[in-house]
């Protein structure tokens, strides 16, 4: 077994850890990253699949995400923006097809102005939250008891509008079903993207993407620290002490003062503790879980939609692929469509064989586009539930009341033990901002600690 000694180990190789890294190394400390999958770059993926060059995992840049867009002009990578260009499609509760330009859904004169009248309550309570700290909001407690959907009818008797209110933080970001999750959450959300309007932007919050990947942000990341990244290395047990800690792993020992969770909290009981972590730690990270979506990918032949004057932005409530975009590679030939199918759904079309539910998720999709959705050259989903070092998509979340009962400790060290990715995150919550912010903040830390 290869033992070696580090200022810092840290483990979980994605943009979190390799942030925290590359900031600690920058500063003189030695590092050491071990990452379970043989791969670097956790949530975020790109991959070429039959040919086609996917990204399998996070893949958006917004123009809110300084500490993204900082990291990628840092390391020499070009954006383009999503295509756009075009009506967009909706879908009313009676499978009606509508077309439309702007960000107001073509709903009835009625329904428009109940969305429009909570969307503005909506930004005005945003607002008051600090997404690093929305346990202080004077109200917190009381909007964590009450869930996203039940706030939302008691606002209004219109279901369409609670509809397309509730799924801009419900299917499309937190991935979990509308009454799983407090208003609470679902204001933090809006908070970690500057406001409730924002989140329900496509424009803003999925505006550029990464020549050629967004897993490129990770890999040039661990570039820069070469040997210093360990890959097929799962940590099994963590020794810590005032001393410091040491990191067991499959074919290696990290013997270091300081040690980095770079990891989504749904896999730390992957690890053994010893001593085990304080009682706090073992009840809070029982209320958060992650919720799921599929990402399905469709490639053809050509951008058919475009052809029809279509922008490939697509929304329904009440389809089984809740979203889809455009999400043509730079530069490629071949048109590109992502759709999103979240929860509930996601868990139904699991129930199903792998053909029955690319024939229903493509008939979704056909829904907006025609019946040429139908006949991708290229399919495939990513299903991050499956993911044994993942356990699902985008991120974790509390469950009802466990925001303002827990929220405060989420990121507290015990002992030499920090923890950094963007489940814990405010600004960038869920997103790889929020994974380089973490990184950066638990570097500051422990960089703090040593100067002390």
């Amino acid at each position: 077994m290869n033992e070696i000694t580090r200022d810092v180990v840290i483990v979980g190789a994605g943009a979190a850890g390799l942030t925290a890294a590359n900031q600690l190394r920058k500063a003189g400390l030695s590092v050491a990253v071990l990452e379970a999958r043989d791969r670097v770059g956790g949530r975020l993926w790109t991959d070429t699949i039959e040919g086609a060059m996917l990204e399998i995992g996070g893949q958006w840049v917004s123009p809110d995400q300084d500490a993204l867009i900082e990291t990628v002009a840092d390391l020499g990578l070009e954006t383009f923006s999503r295509y756009r260009e075009g009506d967009s499609v909706y879908i009313g509760p009676d499978g009606t097809v509508s077309r439309f330009t702007g960000d107001v859904f073509p709903v009835s004169a009625e329904t428009e102005a109940v969305i429009t009248e909570i969307t503005e309550r909506l930004d005005a309570m945003v607002a008051e939250i600090d997404p690093d700290r929305p346990w202080a909001h004077p109200r917190a407690e009381e909007w964590d008891r009450v869930s996203w959907d039940a706030w939302l009818r008691a606002q209004t008797d219109d279901d369409e509008a609670v509809r397309n209110l509730a799924f801009a933080t419900g299917s499309a970001m937190l991935t979990k079903p509308t009454h799983a999750f407090s208003l609470l959450q679902s204001l933090l959300m809006a908070a970690s993207a500057g406001s409730y309007s924002n989140l329900v932007d496509a424009d803003f919050i999925l505006d550029k993407r990464v020549v050629g990947g967004l897993q490129q942000v990770p890999l040039l990341l661990a570039e820069r620290l070469g040997d210093d990244v360990f890959l097929n290395e799962p940590v099994r047990t963590m020794e810590w002490s005032d001393a410091g800690v040491t990191a067991i792993a499959d074919g290696m020992t990290v013997r270091a003062r300081h040690g980095i969770l770079a990891l989504a909290p749904v896999l730390y009981n992957r690890i053994s503790f010893v001593p085990a972590l304080p009682r706090l730690q073992h009840q809070m990270h029982q209320h958060l879980s992650m919720g799921f979506v599929i990402k399905v990918h469709a490639v053809y032949d050509r951008p058919f939609w475009r052809e029809q004057g279509l922008s490939g932005t697509a929304f329904s409530p009440y389809e089984l692929s809740h979203e889809a975009y455009d999400n043509t590679n730079h530069g490629d030939e071949r048109g590109t469509l992502v759709g999103f199918v979240s929860d509930r759904n996601a868990d139904d079309v699991f129930r199903v064989s792998a053909e029955e539910r690319r024939e229903r998720i493509l008939e979704s999709l056909s829904h907006y586009y025609g019946p040429e959705a139908k006949n991708p050259v290229v399919y495939y989903e990513s299903d991050w539930g499956a993911e044994e070092w993942t356990r699902g998509a985008y991120a974790a979340s509390f469950d009802l009341g466990g925001l303002s009962r827990y929220g405060a400790d989420l990121r507290t060290p015990v002992g030499p033990v920090h923890f950094a990715c963007s489940d814990l995150a405010g600004a960038g919550y869920q997103h790889v901002d929020g994974a380089i912010r973490m990184g950066r903040l638990v570097a500051d830390t422990i960089l703090e600690e040593v100067r002390a």
